[in-house]
């Protein structure tokens, strides 16, 4: 089995936790478009790999992977998914402690609608890269505090750098923050053993969130957060849609039944349409306001 990944070094350890899983496999490193803002670079070699025959499997992160699956391709397994929160890295044990006007580092339309909303006097700044290179950033002084994911941290063995976490009533995350993907050929999800990976409550909640994330007109760069939490039969999904200067925004919550978490993911999207949130994500897309 060759698993398909992109080089960075999270890529890499995410990918290589799925060899492990499996008894072994060999990674087949593909290269990542830079193009700012196209979300979709982060899987489209990955997706290629996997359509030309290269590789039998890919990892993903599954908040980069598009809603609607790539034609010939599908989910094999979601893996027993991460702390899905973000977290802060700077100075304060709490966002009330973070101190006023400090400047943010996030490359996330999601982050920095949720931050203002919370905090407006915060300055959020455009910061790229990998986990090491804003981390650097940080302690030459570029910004005051960075917010990332848990997951990618803890993947990396890097949470000892977390000031602390945002709880989801204070920033959502993104639909599959936390979750892995693995994908494979459609009709070969079961090969090399795949499948057996899957854990039904993750899968369970990626669904939900994904469902909300499609039925929004959404896509992976737009400022929307969706999670969802299982209890027993019961599944409850909150999402957030706001403009990026946290002037305006919509957040919704409900539950339903966790034997149907795609239908609970568009409910919450049609309920959060019917408040608005199609015309904001439509300015969000312009940069404007109401």
């Amino acid at each position: 089995m060759k698993i398909a990944t992109r080089s960075s070094l999270l890529a890499l350890a995410q990918a290589r936790s799925v060899a492990e899983a499996i008894g072994g496999a060999e990674m087949l490193e593909v290269e990542t478009d830079n193009t700012p803002g196209d979300k979709e670079r982060f899987v489209r070699g990955v997706e290629q790999a996997l359509l030309d025959g290269r590789a039998g499997a890919g990892v993903h992160s599954a908040k980069d992977l598009p809603g609607n699956m790539t034609a010939g391709l599908a989910i094999a397994s979601v893996p027993p998914r991460e702390d899905a929160r973000d977290v802060w890295i700077g100075a304060g044990a709490s966002l009330a402690e973070v101190p006023p006007g400090a400047t943010v580092g996030t490359a996330s339309r999601r982050r920095r609608s949720q931050l203002l909303a919370l905090r407006p006097d915060l300055n959020p700044v455009e910061m790229r890269g990998n986990v090491d290179t804003r981390i650097r950033k940080l302690r030459e002084g570029e910004v005051d505090g960075l917010v990332l994911a848990m997951a990618g941290l803890r993947r990396l063995g890097r949470e000892d750098e977390v000031a602390f976490a945002f709880s989801p009533e204070e920033m959502l995350p993104a639909a599959g923050q936390g979750a892995l993907v693995v994908q494979s050929r459609a009709g070969e999800e079961e090969s090399g053993g795949l499948h057996e990976l899957n854990d039904f409550e993750s899968e369970r909640r990626l669904l939900a969130e994904r469902a909300a994330v499609v039925a929004l007109g959404a896509d992976c760069s737009s400022p929307v957060g969706v999670h969802a939490r299982i209890e027993g039969d019961r599944m409850a999904v909150a999402g957030f849609v706001g403009l990026e200067d946290g002037s305006q925004w919509i957040r919704d919550a409900i539950e339903g039944s966790s034997a149907q978490p795609e239908a609970v993911g568009r409910e919450l999207a049609w309920r959060m349409i019917a408040a608005g949130a199609r015309e904001l994500l439509d300015l969000a897309a312009e940069g404007g306001k109401l």
